[in-house]
């Protein structure tokens, strides 16, 4: 949906966890061990803490979601200021329908497990994995808890926003606009790819990083920069990985010191 240019009183700032944890100055830091779900905690849209059916496993090193439901793996710890680098593939399992295989990394996730997305997800800042979305950003607010961000945004031949630098800075909150070289003839049919797409074909991993630096970020997609995004509003909380009903594998989930990552253009 087309971002609407807000009133700033719509920037609230949202509360902020004030024991959230800086990324690490050096090294890495797993945020999944490749063991168990130590640091991390489940959720469920139908279940919420419970987990009967196995929709969340570890095995071989890797998070495997089945995509039997709505919801997602989360960071028991609340982070601010971090390079999250992210690698994932697709599963064979779909939720039957005929659109694209869904999933999301969402990030600086504040209140109550469920108080978003009609008690599916936390409000946060997605940056989009679905197929041909990659590094889409979405605002997913709260009912009492306000998500914005500031997007330098154009429009594209299908009067869609995108980012671009230079563009019109424009307020997005409960909405959604795509990554810079998002093709607008692209139809989200499943295991279709746009033209542009940089993500890796299906059954490869892709890499995906989110450079989170105060209140801005940037998103790379196998290191090709797609979106950025400013005046965040948290920019500190949780990190979440989502379910949302196609199976996915997850090998890495960590933080890194920040750094200009390297930068290819699409």
């Amino acid at each position: 949906m087309i971002g609407l240019l807000l009133p700033l009183l719509l920037a609230v700032v949202a509360p902020q966890d004030p024991e959230a944890q800086a990324g690490p100055a050096a090294g890495v830091v797993p945020l999944f061990n490749g063991k168990d779900f130590e640091g991390l905690t489940r959720w469920l849209k139908d279940s919420r803490r419970e987990d009967p059916r196995k929709v969340f496993t570890v095995h071989d090193g890797m998070l495997h979601f089945s995509g039997e439901g709505m919801g997602y793996v989360a960071t028991e710890k609340a982070y601010r200021d971090y390079r999250l680098l992210v690698e994932y593939k697709w599963g064979a399992r779909t939720d039957g329908g005929k659109y694209v295989r869904n999933s999301g990394v969402l990030i600086h996730a504040t209140g109550a497990d469920g108080s978003a997305g009609n008690g599916a997800w936390a409000p946060s800042i997605e940056c989009q994995l679905a197929q041909g979305c990659v590094g889409d950003l979405i605002a997913i607010r709260g009912k009492d808890t306000p998500v914005t961000l500031t997007v330098e945004t154009v429009l594209g031949p299908d009067k869609r926003p995108r980012w671009k630098k230079g563009g019109t800075p424009t307020i997005y909150s409960g909405k959604q606009f795509w990554w810079s070289d998002h093709d607008p003839d692209f139809k989200e049919l499943l295991d279709t790819r746009g033209k542009n797409d940089v993500e890796s074909p299906l059954g490869e991993w892709t890499r995906v990083e989110v450079v989170c630096e105060g209140k801005r970020l940037s998103v790379f997609v196998n290191g090709v920069a797609v979106n950025e995004a400013s005046e965040l509003t948290p920019a500190s909380g949780r990190i979440l990985l989502q379910c949302e009903g196609f199976e996915i594998f997850f090998r890495k989930f960590e933080l890194h010191p920040i750094r200009k990552a390297e930068e290819k253009k699409p």
